[in-house]
């Protein structure tokens, strides 16, 4: 007679066990599935926000940063009312950078607004009006002409009312016939579109192609400059003198604020690395969200495994008499149980992973934020909820394996 461990026997009794009592099984796997299921859709939504965010700051180019008033990202009160007291940028402080930045290829600027763009009787609001310089298109974020044509230096020296218009626009107000040549109107400012930019998609949601942009000499003519602060937009030579060249605007633009050398930099200099800093701060506080709500539910969920397989052994504490009474070893018995208990934390698992992903799909499909399946993070998490299911499963399993077959018997 075969008294050894059987494993897909084992396995087998776990998945009836299961089917028997779905009640008692829900209850049982519930922790486990909470804590699988946090780990899958965190995974998941990170993943593919890393594969996105790595494709943007590629589009975005490696050897370009920006001089500003204050940094885009401020994540504390305090900071931002402190942002709110420095000295604007102003058109001359890009002006005097750019007659005096040897290192930087290009030195570009930008004013921003929001308004509302018409035409005809069709109208969006909440579009970006961008003033800027001939050659700031060449800064940062590659974009490339689909009819017509940008800026040029001698629309900027004549303060010329021509705008070029990004892909949203396009759609939106010339669905059926040419823009070019036509004249919309830009918070009640007339504007003759020469140029449509190509669509650059969306950030988190957010459309990249919903702009028009003017010469910064008739933006600072139209709508003012004196209580606007600027972004100046620099383009080093290669990645290489990236440093060099940023080193090299703060240099001159402490000099030309005459701040002494205690006194820290009243301007922010942001490039890609400042947002890759960003993100992986974001992400670190949301890995650890992740685990701590991952080791809440799976030590909820081992403790009622350890409870369940503790009432399983009471109950078949006859079984495991005859089976020790016909010679079946301590570690046979233990084997048992601790498959069993695996067996269930592992069911579990797969639960979990099913759900994470479903709820990763249908978080991305309303927030547009990426998500991506990782092979390893299913493998993890088959992997702890197994190891939950053993490390909870040994007091029951060494219980039943210690118990005298002739006490089990009788008590049968």
């Amino acid at each position: 007679m075969n008294t050894g461990i059987n494993l897909g026997e084992s396995v087998a009794i776990s998945l009836r066990s299961l089917r028997a009592n779905k009640l008692r099984s829900f209850l049982t796997l519930l922790g486990i599935i909470i804590g699988v299921t946090t780990v899958i859709t965190v995974v998941t939504i990170i993943q593919g926000l890393n594969r996105y965010v790595k494709f943007q700051l590629f589009a975005f180019g490696t050897n370009a940063f920006t001089v500003q008033r204050a940094p885009d990202m401020i994540t504390n009160l305090k900071d931002a009312q402190e942002m709110l007291k420095r000295k604007r940028i102003e058109y001359e402080d890009y002006l005097y950078l750019k007659a005096n930045a040897r290192i930087s290829l290009m030195v570009e600027a930008e004013y921003g607004s929001r308004g509302t763009v018409k035409y005809g009787a069709k109208s969006l609001s909440e579009m970006r009006i961008r003033g800027e310089t001939a050659g700031n298109h060449l800064t940062g974020r590659t974009m490339e002409i689909e009819s017509g044509r940008f800026l040029s230096a001698d629309d900027e020296t004549n303060a010329r009312q021509v705008c070029v218009i990004g892909h949203d626009i396009r759609k939106e107000l010339f669905p059926y016939e040419n823009p070019l040549g036509k004249w919309l109107t830009a918070n009640n400012r007339k504007y003759r579109i020469i140029g449509v930019v190509k669509g650059m998609g969306k950030i988190l949601g957010q459309s990249l192609d919903g702009f028009l942009s003017i010469p910064i000499t008739a933006f600072q003519k139209h709508y003012g400059s004196s209580r606007r602060s600027l972004t100046i937009n620099i383009l080093a030579r290669d990645p290489e003198s990236l440093g060099a060249a940023k080193e090299e605007v703060r240099t001159i633009m402490r000099s030309r604020r005459q701040l002494s050398f205690r006194q820290a930099d009243d301007f922010a200099i942001e490039d890609s690395q400042t947002f890759i800093d960003f993100y992986n701060q974001l992400t670190g506080t949301l890995y650890a969200a992740m685990i701590a709500v991952a080791a809440i539910s799976m030590l909820i969920g081992g403790i009622v495994i350890m409870n369940i397989m503790l009432v399983a052994v009471t109950e078949r504490i006859g079984e495991i008499g005859l089976r020790k009474a016909v010679g079946a070893r301590r570690r046979d018995i233990l084997m048992q149980f601790l498959i069993e208990s695996s067996t269930i934390s592992a069911v579990g698992g797969m639960v979990g992973i099913a759900l994470g992903f479903i709820f990763a799909k249908v978080i991305s499909a309303l927030t547009s934020l990426p998500a991506a399946l990782e092979p390893w993070s299913v493998a993890l998490a088959l992997a702890l909820s197994s190891s939950v299911g053993l490390f909870f499963g040994i007091f029951p399993a060494n219980r039943a394996a210690k118990l005298d077959p002739v006490v089990a018997l009788r008590s049968e």
